[in-house]
C-alpha cells in the first residue's frame, strides 16, 4: 500500500505543542509520502450512540463520512491529543468511538480493511514524567491491537505554554525519526506469539 499519512489534530488549542511536534515529525517524512491534516475541532462529531442492538442505525452524523473516508484511505492514522486527565482529548476519544459504528454500518469490512495500516500517536504534555501518559498510550495500542493493527507508539513532549514544547531537546530529537520506523502488529500483553 502506497504511504498517506492522516494526521488528526485533537486538541482544544488551535497550533498548540501538540500540533508543533507533530508537524516537526511530519517534516521528516519523504516528499513522496501523502499528508493529510485534518482538525477534528472543526469536524465536530456528535457524542457517540450505541445503535449496535438497536431497532433502527443511528443516523450518520455531519462530517462522519468525511471522516471514515479520511480513515480508509489512509495508511497510517496518527493521532494528534495533547494529555488531558491522562488520557485523550475528547475530539480524539469520540472519533475513536465512531470506529465502534463504522464496524457494522456502513460497512462492515472497516476492522478488515483497517488490518495492516499503522497506528501513531502524538502528544505533549505538562508532565516531565512519561509514565503518566500510559493510559493514552494504551488506549491507542489495544485499539490497533484488536483492529490488527501496527502500533507506531506514541511521540511524546513536554510543554504547557504556547510553544513550550519547542524547548524540549529529546522530544525534538525524536521527531526526527519518529516516524522512520516500521512499527509491528499490536498484539495484547496476554496474546501469544
Amino acid at each position: 500500500m502506497h504511504r498517506s499519512f492522516l494526521f488528526l489534530l485533537a486538541s482544544s488549542r488551535p497550533d498548540g505543542n501538540t500540533e508543533h511536534l507533530a508537524r516537526a515529525a511530519a517534516e521528516q517524512l519523504p516528499d513522496a509520502v501523502e499528508q493529510r491534516w485534518l482538525d477534528l475541532t472543526r469536524l465536530p462529531l456528535a457524542d457517540y450512540v450505541d445503535s449496535r442492538h438497536a431497532d433502527a442505525p443511528w443516523p450518520e452524523q455531519e462530517n462522519e463520512e468525511l471522516l471514515r473516508q479520511a480513515t480508509l484511505a489512509a495508511s497510517d492514522i496518527v493521532i494528534v491529543s495533547p494529555l488531558y486527565w491522562y488520557s485523550l482529548s475528547s475530539y480524539a476519544k469520540r472519533y475513536l468511538d465512531y470506529w465502534s459504528k463504522w464496524l457494522s454500518t456502513p460497512d462492515p469490512d472497516f476492522r478488515a480493511k483497517m488490518a495492516g495500516r499503522a497506528l501513531w500517536g502524538v502528544t505533549a504534555m505538562a508532565h516531565r514524567q512519561e509514565v503518566v501518559a500510559q493510559p493514552l498510550v494504551l488506549t491507542l495500542h489495544h485499539t490497533a491491537a484488536y483492529m490488527g493493527m501496527r502500533f507506531g507508539g506514541v511521540l511524546l513532549g513536554n510543554g504547557s505554554r504556547p510553544g513550550h514544547v519547542r524547548d524540549d531537546a529529546q522530544a525534538a530529537a525524536r521527531a526526527k525519526t519518529f516516524f522512520t520506523q516500521e512499527p509491528p502488529l499490536a498484539r495484547f500483553p496476554y496474546e501469544e506469539g
